[in-house]
């Protein structure tokens, strides 16, 4: 199987499949529990239909939006992942390529693996700096100071990790960082040279957002560790309200799911939000962003920019949540399956399928532009 053999979502996390490790890609494939909220995050696009409108003279179709100041190409952007060099030695810098080709706004994780500043110079489209609260205050004035010196304009605080998820499928193999595999899945290192001479003969594996503030390197400190010692619990709106007013540009949180947490983000003063489960990795049995985004819209729409993701594979998913007024849709295992299949081109690849897919559709749709979908678009079953 080979790039060119790619032509959906599901192509490409086989490729991927191929490509990885087993530790490696049921990181990026896995959820938390029971994995029942991983898999409701697609199937809820299938509860509700579209109703298209016909003769609307639609030769040109724009897709252009506005999210939390910043102009993008497509309603779709490339939220923030961790450890992407772990996938592709390209890493972050795959993705930020990508996403400037396509004119899209992508997110650098606090756990990611290229500098944001190194991103922030070389790319011109617009990235968001996603960071968790930690207990040590100074630390997260640390880390949005190095992002204002970067350049960065969106922060983006996750809300629901405040400890990790339960990702069985991580207990079995032993995957952490560093490495602590079982011997099952030391067997599937073995069976997988490629990616591990890949591996070596590039950049040593770091973690730069965080190097610069905790030692991260060896055994002092693993991620599950990192979750589970560094990030605070104990955070609350009154610290969120004081971290949005030091930032003094957009601020956006993700991982908001309930209407009254949404007008508490608009009540201080938070441009955007994320609907978000985070891909099914935390709170399994919890409602996917895409169920939550009519009401969610309904309260705080005309006071925020609201955005959803989870489970996204189709032109159709983007279409639906843009119709329940989502103002753009975070791409996820979207594009990382892409990302380790092959890098900046599998990124590409992809965003170009899903660019065409969304033309097609707004063009079967009868819509001109994203303003011209709305809820009279959609039927529930």
């Amino acid at each position: 199987m080979r790039l060119s053999d790619c032509h959906n979502f599901h192509d490409f996390r086989r490729l991927a499949q191929k490509r990885l490790p087993g530790p490696i890609f049921n990181y990026i494939d896995g959820g938390a529990d029971d994995e029942v909220t991983l898999r409701r995050n697609s199937a809820a696009f299938e509860a509700c239909d579209l109703v298209p409108n016909i003769l609307r003279g639609v030769s040109d179709v724009d897709l252009s939006v506005t999210v939390m100041g910043q102009k993008l190409d497509l309603p779709v952007y490339l939220s923030p992942t961790a450890l992407q060099r772990l996938f592709h030695h390209q890493g972050e810098r795959a993705t930020a390529a990508a996403a400037e080709a396509y004119g899209t706004l992508f997110g650098v994780s606090s756990l990611g693996t290229v500098s944001m500043e190194e991103l922030a110079k070389k790319h011109r489209n617009p990235q968001v700096y996603q960071f968790y609260f930690h207990k040590d205050r100074g630390l997260n004035r640390a880390m949005m100071e190095q992002a204002k010196r970067a350049g960065i304009q969106v922060m983006m605080l996750t809300v629901d990790s405040i400890t990790g998820g339960n990702r069985e499928r991580d207990l079995r193999t032993g995957f952490a960082i560093p490495f602590r595999l079982t011997l099952g899945g030391l067997l599937q290192f073995a069976i997988k040279p490629a990616w591990g001479l890949n591996y070596v003969t590039h950049e040593k594996f770091s973690l730069p957002q965080l190097d610069a503030h905790i030692d991260m390197k060896g055994d002092t400190l693993t991620i599950g560790r990192y979750f589970t010692e560094m990030l605070d619990p104990a955070m609350t709106w009154d610290d969120v309200a004081r971290m949005a007013a030091e930032w003094g540009g957009p601020f956006c949180l993700k991982g908001v799911m309930s209407a009254d947490d949404a007008r508490r983000a608009a009540d201080i003063g938070c441009a955007g939000i994320v609907l978000s489960n985070h891909g099914g990795r935390q709170l399994d049995g919890s409602r996917t962003g895409f169920d939550q985004l009519d009401e969610v819209v309904q309260a705080v729409g005309d006071r925020l920019d609201v955005m959803m993701d989870g489970g996204i594979q189709r032109g159709t998913h983007v279409l639906k949540a843009l119709s329940l007024g989502a103002k753009a849709v975070g791409l996820g295992r979207y594009y990382l399956f892409p990302l380790a299949a092959a890098g900046q081109a599998g990124i590409e690849r992809a965003l170009q399928q899903m660019k065409a897919e969304i033309v097609r559709d707004m063009r079967l749709m009868g819509a001109r532009r994203v303003a011209d979908l709305g809820k009279g678009n959609l039927r529930w079953r």
